[in-house]
Protein backbone atom coordinates (compact mmCIF):
# COMPACT_ATOMS: atom_id res chain seq x y z
CA UNK A 1 0.00 0.00 0.00
CA UNK A 2 1.43 3.26 -1.28
CA UNK A 3 1.76 6.29 1.31
CA UNK A 4 -0.26 9.14 -0.40
CA UNK A 5 -0.76 13.02 0.48
CA UNK A 6 -4.66 12.89 1.72
CA UNK A 7 18.49 2.71 24.30
CA UNK A 8 18.10 2.10 25.30
CA UNK A 9 16.02 5.06 26.73
CA UNK A 10 13.31 3.73 28.82
CA UNK A 11 11.22 6.90 27.50
CA UNK A 12 11.56 6.17 23.27
CA UNK A 13 14.12 9.19 22.32
CA UNK A 14 17.82 9.01 21.47
CA UNK A 15 20.06 11.43 23.60
CA UNK A 16 23.65 11.55 21.30
CA UNK A 17 26.42 12.72 22.42
CA UNK A 18 27.77 15.12 20.29
CA UNK A 19 30.77 13.76 17.57
CA UNK A 20 33.85 12.44 19.70
CA UNK A 21 37.17 14.88 18.97
CA UNK A 22 38.73 12.02 16.09
CA UNK A 23 35.66 13.33 13.74
CA UNK A 24 37.70 14.35 10.78
CA UNK A 25 37.94 10.81 9.73
CA UNK A 26 33.93 10.49 10.31
CA UNK A 27 33.23 7.11 9.45
CA UNK A 28 30.89 7.46 6.73
CA UNK A 29 30.63 2.92 5.48
CA UNK A 30 29.15 4.71 2.31
CA UNK A 31 25.76 3.77 1.02
CA UNK A 32 23.38 4.76 0.15
CA UNK A 33 11.11 27.34 17.39
CA UNK A 34 11.09 31.49 17.72
CA UNK A 35 8.65 30.11 20.57
CA UNK A 36 4.90 31.18 20.21
CA UNK A 37 3.93 34.26 21.21
CA UNK A 38 0.45 34.34 21.26
CA UNK A 39 -1.92 37.34 20.45
CA UNK A 40 0.54 39.42 21.67
CA UNK A 41 3.00 39.02 18.88
CA UNK A 42 2.31 42.57 17.61
CA UNK A 43 2.48 44.12 20.50
CA UNK A 44 1.04 47.71 20.82
CA UNK A 45 4.89 49.41 20.67
CA UNK A 46 5.13 48.07 17.54
CA UNK A 47 2.35 48.87 15.71
CA UNK A 48 2.40 52.07 13.81
CA UNK A 49 1.20 55.01 15.18
CA UNK A 50 -0.35 56.91 11.77
CA UNK A 51 -3.64 56.51 10.83
CA UNK A 52 -2.04 56.07 7.44
CA UNK A 53 -0.04 52.75 8.33
CA UNK A 54 -3.14 50.69 9.56
CA UNK A 55 -3.90 48.87 6.56
CA UNK A 56 -0.04 48.04 6.81
CA UNK A 57 -1.37 46.25 10.03
CA UNK A 58 -4.17 45.11 9.20
CA UNK A 59 -2.10 42.95 6.32
CA UNK A 60 0.10 41.79 8.96
CA UNK A 61 -2.31 40.75 11.30
CA UNK A 62 -4.25 38.92 7.96
CA UNK A 63 -1.41 37.06 6.97
CA UNK A 64 0.04 35.11 10.75
CA UNK A 65 -1.95 31.53 10.82
CA UNK A 66 -4.32 33.17 13.92
CA UNK A 67 -6.20 35.97 15.06
CA UNK A 68 -7.61 37.67 17.83
CA UNK A 69 -10.96 35.05 17.32
CA UNK A 70 -9.06 31.64 17.24
CA UNK A 71 -5.61 29.74 17.67
CA UNK A 72 -4.15 27.70 15.47
CA UNK A 73 -2.56 25.55 17.79
CA UNK A 74 -5.82 24.71 19.35
CA UNK A 75 -7.28 23.68 15.82
CA UNK A 76 -3.95 21.78 14.59
CA UNK A 77 -4.15 19.67 18.16
CA UNK A 78 -8.03 19.14 17.89
CA UNK A 79 -7.83 18.08 14.31
CA UNK A 80 -4.20 15.87 14.34
CA UNK A 81 -4.23 14.80 18.33
CA UNK A 82 -6.50 12.00 17.71
CA UNK A 83 -4.31 10.38 15.30
CA UNK A 84 -1.50 10.38 17.53
CA UNK A 85 -1.02 7.56 19.58
CA UNK A 86 1.26 5.94 22.63
CA UNK A 87 3.79 2.89 21.60
CA UNK A 88 4.83 0.64 24.61
CA UNK A 89 7.02 -1.74 23.47
CA UNK A 90 9.12 -4.59 25.16
CA UNK A 91 11.69 -7.25 24.27
CA UNK A 92 13.31 -10.19 25.97
CA UNK A 93 16.98 -9.52 26.28
CA UNK A 94 19.55 -12.42 27.25
CA UNK A 95 21.51 -12.27 30.26
CA UNK A 96 24.08 -14.62 31.79
CA UNK A 97 26.70 -14.88 34.93
CA UNK A 98 30.23 -13.45 33.39
CA UNK A 99 32.66 -16.68 32.25
CA UNK A 100 35.12 -16.11 34.56
CA UNK A 101 32.78 -16.45 37.29
CA UNK A 102 31.49 -19.94 36.41
CA UNK A 103 34.80 -21.07 35.74
CA UNK A 104 36.60 -19.43 38.66
CA UNK A 105 36.80 -21.84 41.87
CA UNK A 106 36.67 -19.29 44.03
CA UNK A 107 33.27 -18.92 43.86
CA UNK A 108 32.36 -22.47 43.75
CA UNK A 109 33.74 -22.11 47.21
CA UNK A 110 31.81 -19.21 48.33
CA UNK A 111 29.27 -20.87 47.94
CA UNK A 112 30.09 -23.73 50.25
CA UNK A 113 30.80 -26.50 47.20
CA UNK A 114 27.27 -25.65 46.43
CA UNK A 115 25.84 -25.14 42.62
CA UNK A 116 25.95 -21.79 41.77
CA UNK A 117 22.95 -19.64 42.01
CA UNK A 118 20.90 -19.69 39.06
CA UNK A 119 21.10 -16.08 37.32
CA UNK A 120 18.01 -14.97 35.36
CA UNK A 121 18.54 -15.88 31.31
CA UNK A 122 16.70 -13.10 30.55
CA UNK A 123 15.42 -9.80 31.03
CA UNK A 124 12.57 -7.71 29.53
CA UNK A 125 13.67 -3.93 28.79
CA UNK A 126 10.41 -1.46 27.89
CA UNK A 127 10.32 1.56 25.21
CA UNK A 128 8.16 4.31 25.16
CA UNK A 129 7.23 6.50 22.13
CA UNK A 130 4.82 7.85 19.94
CA UNK A 131 3.42 7.54 16.40
CA UNK A 132 0.91 8.65 14.08
CA UNK A 133 -1.87 6.96 11.91
CA UNK A 134 -1.06 7.32 8.29
CA UNK A 135 -4.30 5.28 6.83
CA UNK A 136 -7.63 4.67 8.27
CA UNK A 137 -6.72 1.18 7.98
CA UNK A 138 -4.34 0.88 10.76
CA UNK A 139 -0.65 1.68 9.60
CA UNK A 140 1.53 3.75 12.22
CA UNK A 141 4.97 5.49 11.69
CA UNK A 142 7.35 5.86 14.06
CA UNK A 143 10.79 4.81 14.92
CA UNK A 144 12.63 2.02 14.78
CA UNK A 145 14.80 2.11 17.64
CA UNK A 146 11.23 2.55 19.62
CA UNK A 147 10.17 -1.04 18.33
CA UNK A 148 12.92 -2.57 17.06
CA UNK A 149 13.49 -5.98 17.85
CA UNK A 150 10.16 -6.16 20.58
CA UNK A 151 8.24 -9.16 20.91
CA UNK A 152 5.00 -7.35 21.87
CA UNK A 153 3.86 -3.72 20.73
CA UNK A 154 0.90 -2.49 22.41
CA UNK A 155 -0.65 0.75 20.69
CA UNK A 156 -2.90 3.14 23.10
CA UNK A 157 -5.18 5.96 21.00
CA UNK A 158 -6.02 9.20 22.57
CA UNK A 159 -9.94 7.44 22.93
CA UNK A 160 -8.21 4.84 25.30
CA UNK A 161 -8.23 2.22 23.35
CA UNK A 162 -5.27 -0.26 23.87
CA UNK A 163 -4.61 -2.26 20.48
CA UNK A 164 -2.01 -4.98 19.39
CA UNK A 165 0.51 -3.63 17.32
CA UNK A 166 2.35 -5.90 14.38
CA UNK A 167 6.11 -4.45 13.62
CA UNK A 168 6.12 -4.16 9.44
CA UNK A 169 9.33 -3.32 9.13
CA UNK A 170 11.68 -1.38 11.17
CA UNK A 171 14.94 0.69 9.09
CA UNK A 172 17.84 1.45 11.27
CA UNK A 173 19.46 3.61 8.62
CA UNK A 174 16.58 6.02 8.71
CA UNK A 175 15.23 5.12 12.37
CA UNK A 176 11.95 4.93 10.64
CA UNK A 177 9.23 1.98 10.82
CA UNK A 178 5.97 0.96 10.33
CA UNK A 179 2.97 -1.05 13.16
CA UNK A 180 0.43 -2.17 11.82
CA UNK A 181 -3.06 -2.56 14.34
CA UNK A 182 -5.73 -4.20 13.46
CA UNK A 183 -8.65 -1.47 13.21
CA UNK A 184 -11.07 0.45 10.84
CA UNK A 185 -11.79 3.88 10.19
CA UNK A 186 -9.25 5.15 12.37
CA UNK A 187 -8.44 9.05 12.11
CA UNK A 188 -5.39 9.81 10.10
CA UNK A 189 -2.61 12.61 9.66
CA UNK A 190 -2.25 14.24 6.26
CA UNK A 191 1.31 14.38 5.39
CA UNK A 192 3.21 17.92 4.29
CA UNK A 193 5.77 18.46 1.70
CA UNK A 194 9.84 18.58 3.84
CA UNK A 195 11.43 19.35 0.67
CA UNK A 196 9.70 23.33 1.05
CA UNK A 197 10.54 23.67 4.62
CA UNK A 198 12.37 26.99 5.39
CA UNK A 199 13.98 28.21 8.75
CA UNK A 200 11.39 30.13 10.57
CA UNK A 201 8.46 27.99 10.44
CA UNK A 202 6.18 27.48 12.71
CA UNK A 203 6.70 23.63 14.55
CA UNK A 204 4.16 21.81 16.97
CA UNK A 205 5.43 18.65 18.28
CA UNK A 206 2.82 16.34 19.84
CA UNK A 207 3.51 12.87 22.09
CA UNK A 208 4.03 11.12 25.06
CA UNK A 209 7.30 12.41 26.78
CA UNK A 210 8.20 10.90 29.74
CA UNK A 211 4.86 9.47 29.55
CA UNK A 212 2.98 12.65 29.85
CA UNK A 213 0.10 11.53 27.15
CA UNK A 214 -0.95 13.80 24.04
CA UNK A 215 1.55 16.67 25.10
CA UNK A 216 2.09 19.41 22.81
CA UNK A 217 4.72 21.87 22.16
CA UNK A 218 5.45 24.42 20.00
CA UNK A 219 8.25 26.89 18.21
CA UNK A 220 9.65 26.94 14.88
CA UNK A 221 11.72 25.13 12.61
CA UNK A 222 15.26 26.39 12.99
CA UNK A 223 17.24 25.00 10.29
CA UNK A 224 17.07 22.13 7.71
CA UNK A 225 19.71 19.77 6.10
CA UNK A 226 21.07 18.46 9.20
CA UNK A 227 23.54 15.98 8.06
CA UNK A 228 23.72 12.59 10.46
CA UNK A 229 27.12 13.63 11.87
CA UNK A 230 26.58 16.97 12.84
CA UNK A 231 23.55 15.52 14.85
CA UNK A 232 26.03 13.07 16.10
CA UNK A 233 24.66 9.54 14.80
CA UNK A 234 27.38 8.76 11.73
CA UNK A 235 25.36 5.94 11.20
CA UNK A 236 22.36 7.01 10.06
CA UNK A 237 21.57 8.30 6.64
CA UNK A 238 18.71 11.12 7.68
CA UNK A 239 19.25 15.18 6.53
CA UNK A 240 17.57 15.97 10.03
CA UNK A 241 15.21 19.26 10.62
CA UNK A 242 15.96 20.72 13.42
CA UNK A 243 13.69 22.36 15.85
CA UNK A 244 13.23 24.32 19.31
CA UNK A 245 9.77 23.38 20.09
CA UNK A 246 10.38 21.03 23.32
CA UNK A 247 11.14 17.68 22.58
CA UNK A 248 12.02 15.13 25.32
CA UNK A 249 11.99 11.51 26.09
CA UNK A 250 9.06 9.58 24.86
CA UNK A 251 8.88 11.96 21.99
CA UNK A 252 10.07 9.49 19.47
CA UNK A 253 7.84 9.03 16.60
CA UNK A 254 5.72 11.66 17.02
CA UNK A 255 4.66 14.11 14.59
CA UNK A 256 6.23 17.40 13.81
CA UNK A 257 3.04 19.52 12.45
CA UNK A 258 3.18 23.06 10.16
CA UNK A 259 1.21 25.73 10.87
CA UNK A 260 -1.19 23.86 8.61
CA UNK A 261 -1.20 21.07 10.76
CA UNK A 262 0.72 19.21 7.92
CA UNK A 263 3.38 16.23 9.36
CA UNK A 264 6.30 17.71 8.52
CA UNK A 265 8.64 15.17 10.46
CA UNK A 266 9.08 12.59 12.71
CA UNK A 267 10.78 13.19 16.07
CA UNK A 268 13.78 11.36 16.41
CA UNK A 269 16.32 12.89 18.32
CA UNK A 270 17.96 15.14 21.19
CA UNK A 271 21.50 16.38 21.67
CA UNK A 272 22.41 15.19 25.11
CA UNK A 273 23.47 18.55 27.35
CA UNK A 274 21.68 20.38 24.80
CA UNK A 275 18.52 22.93 25.33
CA UNK A 276 15.88 23.83 22.75
CA UNK A 277 17.70 21.81 19.70
CA UNK A 278 15.76 19.14 18.57
CA UNK A 279 15.73 16.57 14.97
CA UNK A 280 13.26 15.23 13.46
CA UNK A 281 13.22 12.66 9.78
CA UNK A 282 11.90 14.84 7.02
CA UNK A 283 8.59 13.32 6.27
CA UNK A 284 9.57 13.04 2.63
CA UNK A 285 12.15 10.64 3.33
CA UNK A 286 10.02 8.95 6.25
CA UNK A 287 7.18 8.35 3.51
CA UNK A 288 9.59 6.89 1.08
CA UNK A 289 11.13 4.23 3.19
CA UNK A 290 7.78 3.50 5.00
CA UNK A 291 6.29 2.47 1.37
CA UNK A 292 9.25 0.42 0.80
CA UNK A 293 8.64 -1.43 4.74
CA UNK A 294 5.13 -2.05 4.09
CA UNK A 295 5.35 -3.38 0.70
CA UNK A 296 8.51 -5.37 0.95
CA UNK A 297 9.29 -5.72 4.48
CA UNK A 298 12.97 -4.00 4.38
CA UNK A 299 14.63 -0.97 2.71
CA UNK A 300 17.86 -1.91 0.61
CA UNK A 301 20.92 1.11 0.96
CA UNK A 302 23.45 1.42 -1.56
CA UNK A 303 27.05 1.55 -0.06
CA UNK A 304 30.57 1.66 -1.49
CA UNK A 305 32.33 0.60 2.01
CA UNK A 306 34.77 2.94 2.41
CA UNK A 307 35.89 5.80 5.55
CA UNK A 308 36.04 9.86 4.14
CA UNK A 309 37.35 12.77 5.55
CA UNK A 310 36.92 16.52 4.30
CA UNK A 311 40.78 17.84 3.61
CA UNK A 312 41.99 20.78 5.19
CA UNK A 313 45.28 21.64 5.89
CA UNK A 314 45.05 21.12 9.29
CA UNK A 315 43.52 17.53 9.13
CA UNK A 316 46.20 17.15 5.87
CA UNK A 317 48.75 17.27 8.89
CA UNK A 318 46.90 15.27 11.35
CA UNK A 319 46.93 12.27 8.73
CA UNK A 320 49.95 12.62 7.01
CA UNK A 321 51.35 12.49 11.10
CA UNK A 322 49.70 9.55 11.49
CA UNK A 323 51.59 6.56 11.25
CA UNK A 324 49.08 4.17 11.30
CA UNK A 325 46.96 5.25 8.04
CA UNK A 326 50.33 5.29 6.04
CA UNK A 327 49.20 7.90 3.73
CA UNK A 328 50.88 10.83 2.14
CA UNK A 329 48.35 13.63 1.56
CA UNK A 330 49.71 16.62 -1.14
CA UNK A 331 46.27 18.42 -1.14
CA UNK A 332 44.81 20.86 1.17
CA UNK A 333 41.61 20.18 0.18
CA UNK A 334 38.76 17.63 -1.50
CA UNK A 335 36.90 14.55 -1.10
CA UNK A 336 39.97 12.48 0.30
CA UNK A 337 39.50 8.33 0.86
CA UNK A 338 41.11 7.42 3.85
CA UNK A 339 40.44 3.16 3.76
CA UNK A 340 38.72 0.91 1.29
CA UNK A 341 36.85 -2.08 2.87
CA UNK A 342 38.11 -5.79 1.68
CA UNK A 343 35.56 -7.23 -0.56
CA UNK A 344 33.31 -3.72 -0.86
CA UNK A 345 32.09 -2.32 -4.10
CA UNK A 346 34.78 0.22 -3.82
CA UNK A 347 37.57 -2.35 -3.61
CA UNK A 348 36.31 -4.15 -6.56
CA UNK A 349 35.89 -0.66 -8.90
CA UNK A 350 39.16 -0.09 -7.85
CA UNK A 351 38.84 2.83 -5.66
CA UNK A 352 42.09 3.21 -2.76
CA UNK A 353 43.29 4.75 0.29
CA UNK A 354 44.81 8.25 -0.84
CA UNK A 355 42.34 8.64 -3.28
CA UNK A 356 40.53 12.40 -3.76
CA UNK A 357 36.93 11.75 -4.92
CA UNK A 358 36.41 15.27 -7.62
CA UNK A 359 33.47 13.44 -9.65
CA UNK A 360 30.59 11.08 -9.24
CA UNK A 361 27.81 10.48 -11.49
CA UNK A 362 29.37 13.16 -13.73
CA UNK A 363 28.29 15.83 -10.79
CA UNK A 364 31.48 17.80 -8.35
CA UNK A 365 31.84 17.43 -5.41
CA UNK A 366 33.01 19.32 -2.96
CA UNK A 367 32.23 17.56 0.26
CA UNK A 368 31.27 14.19 2.17
CA UNK A 369 27.86 14.61 2.36
CA UNK A 370 27.32 15.72 -1.18
CA UNK A 371 29.06 12.55 -1.74
CA UNK A 372 26.85 10.51 0.66
CA UNK A 373 23.70 12.01 -1.38
CA UNK A 374 25.45 11.17 -4.27
CA UNK A 375 25.13 7.49 -3.12
CA UNK A 376 21.91 7.44 -1.30
CA UNK A 377 20.35 8.74 -4.64
CA UNK A 378 21.88 6.00 -6.69
CA UNK A 379 20.69 2.15 -6.11
CA UNK A 380 22.14 -1.29 -5.16
CA UNK A 381 23.73 -3.12 -8.20
CA UNK A 382 23.90 0.52 -10.77
CA UNK A 383 26.45 2.02 -12.82
CA UNK A 384 28.26 4.86 -10.92
CA UNK A 385 30.25 6.77 -12.35
CA UNK A 386 33.26 8.32 -10.18
CA UNK A 387 36.34 10.57 -10.96
CA UNK A 388 39.17 10.52 -8.56
CA UNK A 389 42.48 12.50 -8.76
CA UNK A 390 45.32 10.16 -7.79
CA UNK A 391 48.84 11.22 -7.33
CA UNK A 392 48.31 14.07 -9.45
CA UNK A 393 46.12 12.38 -11.75
CA UNK A 394 42.38 12.21 -12.98
CA UNK A 395 41.59 8.46 -12.69
CA UNK A 396 37.71 7.17 -14.03
CA UNK A 397 36.29 4.45 -12.72
CA UNK A 398 32.66 3.18 -12.09
CA UNK A 399 31.44 1.80 -8.86
CA UNK A 400 28.29 -0.63 -8.49
CA UNK A 401 26.79 0.19 -5.22
CA UNK A 402 26.32 -2.96 -2.95
CA UNK A 403 23.56 -3.30 -0.22
CA UNK A 404 24.44 -2.42 3.15
CA UNK A 405 24.63 -5.46 5.32
CA UNK A 406 23.38 -6.05 9.01
CA UNK A 407 26.98 -5.80 9.83
CA UNK A 408 28.42 -3.26 8.27
CA UNK A 409 25.46 -1.25 10.53
CA UNK A 410 26.60 -2.97 13.69
CA UNK A 411 30.36 -2.22 12.88
CA UNK A 412 28.92 1.91 12.39
CA UNK A 413 27.19 2.14 15.12
CA UNK A 414 30.23 0.51 17.42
Amino acid sequence: MEIKDTKPNNQGTKKFAMPRVFTYLSLVLLGSGISLAGSNLLSQSNLPSRATDKSVTSNIVAQLPFNSDSNFVTSVVQNVGPAVVRIDSSRSVSTRMPRGMQEDPFFGEFFGGRQMPNYPRSRQVSETGSGFIINSNGHILTNAHVVSGSDTVRVTLKDGRALTGKVLGADSVTDVAVIKVDAQNLPTVKLGNSDSLRPGEWAIAIGNPLGLDNTVTTGIVSATGRSSRQVGVPDQRVRFVQTDAAINPGNSGGPLLNAAGEVIGINTAIIQGAQGIGFAIPVNTAKNIANKLISDGKVQHPYLGIQMVDLSPEIKQNINSDPELNLNVNEDDGVLIVQVAPNSPAQRAGLRSGDIISKINNQSVKDSNSVQQAVDASSVGARLPMEVRRNGQNVDLVVQPGALPNRQQQQQEE
